[in-house]
């Protein structure tokens, strides 16, 4: 299956809206999520993608940006992205100084992801109508993409003016930062990521519209990149999904009763009617791993086997990507979801990446020829024990 130019290595990753209760101390919820991302970091993770909220207290980082910078100094290889900043609430001038400054305090680790804006309260409160999000997110990605490549961008809209605008430091990155936008049901992220040559994130690939549309948002992509003269690559497709796995599939389930229903009360609380009613944890578990979250998909909950056959699912659905990604939450407690990303990384990476390819012939190579190996050894070992002996009985006459 095409994982794009990375030679067959497929990344992993993981997409914190993130998820807090209300009532959780948030400068713990802040560490939480620090120190979940260091983990990832020790676990071989490439990737972690942070989001902007302003509203609903349970998504409650407030500039990605911000938290990165900290989380940069932290982790050591793990590369830190922006997941996703909503160009809708910024001026892109300053939004793009301060991108370009924190790929410098990255040393390069830096995404750049963006969207519309996901949540419609953010949108309320600073007197923007929800219905404008995606063209304002269009007017402001190409000049955003002028600015970090070093252009001179002049621009007048109905919500922000550029003269002879350019950012006064480039990217660390050259020639310019990694750049993606968020895509989920409609095909508006699509159609921008092929426009300006940039990656792709689909948040709802495990939805069952999303998960429908994958092939078709990767052709309107490369169909937009041909339109405009650009290049894209599945290597900068990521696809996120909601899991949670453990040694058995009855423990997993166990797991989440630590906190699925505090977060099926958020999806209905700020969702509206459009998210079901669960009254029990079984209701809410049925309504998790069967119709999904709307466009935050269906959680896929079990043991590192199901998830396996979950990614082979979305890779034969898109017919390929380049980074697998999960939608990070708190529905299991603290170890749970650590012990989660472990048997991830031990037990499901390795079947989409290339690094053990060759451990399992080599063992069978060394197993088929072990015989003609311990001849030659033992004989080796037998004649050392000869010399040895015969020097010493040499040594025995002389002294008699």
């Amino acid at each position: 299956m095409d994982h794009g130019s990375n030679g067959g290595r497929m990344r992993f990753g993981a997409f914190f809206a993130p998820f807090h209760s209300e009532a959780v101390n948030p400068t713990l919820a802040f560490e939480r999520d620090f120190e979940l991302i260091e983990w990832l970091d020790r676990l071989t993770y490439d990737e972690a993608w942070v989001g902007e909220h302003h509203s609903g207290a349970y998504e409650c980082i407030a500039s990605p940006e911000v938290f990165l910078a900290i989380a940069g100094e932290r982790t050591r290889h793990i590369r830190l992205a922006t997941g996703v900043s909503s160009l809708a609430y910024h001026h892109p001038l300053v939004l793009a100084d301060r991108i370009a400054q924190l790929d410098h305090h990255l040393r390069g680790r830096l995404i750049f992801g963006v969207g519309p804006g996901q949540l419609v309260a953010d949108a309320y409160m600073m007197g923007i109508d929800p219905a404008t999000l995606r063209r304002k997110m269009d007017e402001s990605l190409d000049c955003l993409v002028r600015l970090l490549n070093g252009e001179t961008c002049t621009r007048e809209t109905d919500w922000f003016t550029l003269r002879e605008a350019r950012c006064q430091i480039l990217p660390y990155q050259a020639p310019t930062v990694e750049m993606a936008v968020a895509s989920a049901i409609s095909p508006t992220g699509a159609r921008a990521a092929g426009k300006y040559g940039i990656g792709m994130i689909s948040v709802a690939a495990s939805s069952p519209e999303g998960f429908r549309q994958l092939a078709n948002h990767w052709s309107i992509c490369e169909e937009k990149a041909r339109e405009h003269g650009r290049q894209v690559s599945r290597a900068n497709w990521r696809i996120v999904t909601p899991f949670h796995i453990a040694e058995t599939r009855e423990q997993a389930l166990e797991d989440l009763r630590f906190g699925l229903m505090d977060m099926m009360r958020y999806f209905r609380k700020f969702g509206g009617s459009a998210f079901p009613v669960a009254s029990s944890f079984e209701e809410a578990l049925s309504i998790w791993t069967s119709g999904g979250l709307g466009a935050f998909g269906v959680g896929v909950v079990g043991t590192p086997d199901d998830l396996i056959a979950h990614i082979r699912k979305l890779e034969e659905q898109s017919g390929g990507f380049g980074a697998f990604l999960s939608l990070a939450h708190n529905a299991a407690d603290f170890t749970a979801t650590k012990k989660s990303y472990e048997l991830f990384a031990r037990h499901v990476m390795p079947h989409f990446q290339t690094a053990n390819r060759n451990r399992g012939p080599s063992l069978e190579w060394a197993a088929a020829n072990a015989d003609r190996f311990m001849t030659s050894y033992v004989g080796g070992i037998q004649e050392a024990i000869r010399a040895h002996e015969e020097e010493v009985a040499r040594r025995n006459r002389a002294a008699e």
